[in-house]
């Protein structure tokens, strides 16, 4: 087992945005020097709430391409999909033998969904351990978290220490951790909340062209105090600008005075991220068994450590070889 195993796991329920590049992509990519990273695309947890199968499918490779683009080099860093290593849901089910219903009914979403009354899918209230079983399959003791997901991470903790109490050491107990070159990128209409990759006004995609990352910075909620400084409670939007435009260029802004010009220089900034990004993405998605060939290579480097992890949990539990 190594100390600075870490996974990253990206939904394929909509498009990488700008949030996802600053927050979760460069601190993998910065890491992948040290650190042995692994990229996983969630697909199963896509499939917890009604979804168009093609759609998930097609993002699936999109998001792949993506992370390739953005700098992911699968020779340091496997990309895998998570439904190509079966190992994930034998685990998840070896897992839910250990788990407590009240454990993964009180998760925010499984609460938050089943509460409007309607049909709630199974998978909703079982994916935690799922997530759980993502994490201790390969063995990873850091899990680059948000506060939104300490939840999920402290289950994944739980489950670990009591399986290993029980049954013997099986499991490696994860850390949370949150990398020093992390951003949070907020929605540019509605700056007091995450940017996420489906709906709304104020969403950058990574794959957006110029004229929309345009529109939607010069869109983007300011506030009438009429200043350009960072202050998180009264002025969110121009906070978020400011804290986009350091994020991309490094820089702080450079006239005071002036929501115009920051909006400008910030969409300059962003630009000069996404373009690359976007260029080297036509070329990744003209040869999509290329891209498919990098997912099974990553498939194969990663499943002899996650059949020996499940092998270890079967017979900790009992179960014949």
């Amino acid at each position: 087992m190594t100390t600075t195993r870490r996974l990253t796991g990206f939904k394929p329920t909509g498009h990488l945005h700008l949030g996802n590049l600053l927050g979760a992509l460069r601190p993998l990519i910065a890491a992948q020097g040290h650190t042995e990273s692994i990229a996983m695309i969630a697909d199963l947890h896509a499939l917890t709430v009604d979804h168009d199968p093609a759609r998930v499918r097609a993002l699936t490779l999109e998001q792949a391409t993506v992370l390739l683009a953005a700098g992911v080099d699968p020779e340091r860093t496997p990309i895998i999909v998570q439904s190509q290593v079966p190992e994930h849901t034998e685990l998840h089910y070896l897992l839910e033998c250990v788990a407590g219903y009240g454990e993964a009914a009180r998760m925010i979403q499984f609460k938050e969904k089943s509460a409007g009354g309607g049909h709630v899918r199974l998978s909703l209230l079982t994916y935690p351990v799922l997530m759980a079983a993502d994490i201790l399959l390969h063995d990873i003791l850091q899990v680059p978290v948000g506060e939104d997901q300490n939840q999920h991470l402290e289950l994944a903790r739980t489950l670990a220490t009591r399986f290993n109490t029980r049954y013997g050491e099986t499991f490696t107990v994860p850390e949370g951790v949150r990398p020093e070159a992390a951003a949070r990128v907020m929605d540019l209409a509605e700056p007091t909340t995450k940017m996420g990759k489906s709906g709304g006004t104020g969403r950058i995609a990574l794959l957006d062209p110029p004229e929309v990352v345009r529109k939607v910075i010069a869109r983007a909620v300011t506030d009438e105090i009429g200043e350009v400084r960072r202050d998180q409670e009264k002025q969110p939007g121009v906070s978020n600008l400011i804290d986009i435009l350091a994020a991309c260029s490094g820089q702080a802004p450079s006239d005071p005075h002036s929501y115009g010009r920051l909006k400008r220089e910030t969409t300059d900034a962003v630009e000069a991220v996404l373009t690359p990004i976007r260029a080297r993405h036509a070329e990744l998605a003209a040869d999509p068994g290329h891209v498919r060939s990098i997912l099974a290579a990553g498939v194969a480097a990663v499943r002899p450590r996650a059949i020996a992890v499940v092998r270890r949990t079967r017979d900790a539990l009992g179960l014949l070889d």
